[in-house]
């Protein structure tokens, strides 16, 4: 991943009040900070506020031919995806973006600490995988910051991955449908939990099961400048359209050398 210093200037193009306005990188990002915290709920009222954040291709692709998304990103998604981080009390991401993505425990990006303690955030960030089957890596489940673990009482690896990481970091839903988590009951743990600002990081299943289950508050989309073509999903994965579609409200649009980077309200079906 680039340093900080390699990290590019945004330009502002919406809002329209702001456009032309231009972020250079700063080591607290006090400018960057204020742009993602308008807006965003100190106490949400549903007890949790969900943000997503994807990056795709020009031509809509999820991820490059290695089937991960780091190969279609840049510093300038990199620069937003720290503050995001930053942000954030939980990182929800689903099993299958865990293991190829290699994930592990979190850390709190280089100098964006103080900004987090300001907000009121924990000093450290919590990560919350989703996954049925409760198949992780070991070196996740084992470490010395293990993740907490969203599954279903059908899991055949659910008493295993107590075991490893603990009763109380493992969350069990259940769901009319057998073998799949129940989302609405796992932000609700995660809420209780005082884990209320949630950053779901993919992968398209994931973010697909969100948005039909209407738990989705913001999107945060890179559009990276590159055609790679070939199988790869869009950022959302479902076999039937979401019915009805979900409308989308521009909050920002920034720009680095052909990357755009948009932040959207998700409309709450009923809102």
């Amino acid at each position: 991943m680039p340093t900080t210093d390699d990290l590019p200037p945004l330009d502002v193009l919406l809002p329209v009040e702001h456009a032309g306005e231009r972020l250079d990188p700063r080591p607290d990002e006090a400018e960057l900070l204020g742009l993602f915290t308008d807006r965003m709920p100190v106490d949400p009222p549903r007890g949790v506020h969900v943000r997503a954040n994807m990056v795709s291709s020009l031509d809509g692709a999820a991820t490059g031919a290695d089937r991960r998304s780091g190969s279609i990103n840049d510093p300038a998604d990199h620069r937003v995806f720290r503050v995001l981080r930053a942000l954030a009390d939980v990182v929800l991401v689903g099993g299958g973006t865990v293991r190829a993505e290699h994930y592990s425990a979190l850390e709190v990006p280089a100098g964006l600490e103080e900004a987090r303690r300001a907000l009121g955030r924990s000093p450290e960030i919590e990560l919350a995988v989703v996954t049925a089957g409760a198949d992780l890596p070991g070196a996740l489940l084992d470490g010395p910051r293990p993740p907490i673990v969203i599954t279903t009482s059908q899991s055949p690896g659910l008493d295993q991955v107590r075991d490893r990481v603990g009763p109380e970091r493992v969350i069990v839903t259940e769901s009319d449908t057998p073998g799949v988590v129940d989302l609405r009951v796992a932000l609700a743990a995660l809420g209780a939990r005082g884990l209320s600002h949630v950053l779901a990081e993919g992968g398209p299943s994931l973010l697909g099961q969100l948005l039909e289950a209407d738990l989705v508050d913001e999107l945060c989309a890179t559009s990276s400048p590159v055609l790679v073509g070939g199988p790869a999903p869009r950022i959302v994965a479902r076999h039937d359209w979401l019915d009805p579609a979900r409308a989308v409200r521009p909050l920002h649009l920034l720009h680095s050398d052909g990357v755009l980077l948009g932040r959207w309200q998700v409309v709450r079906l009923g809102a």
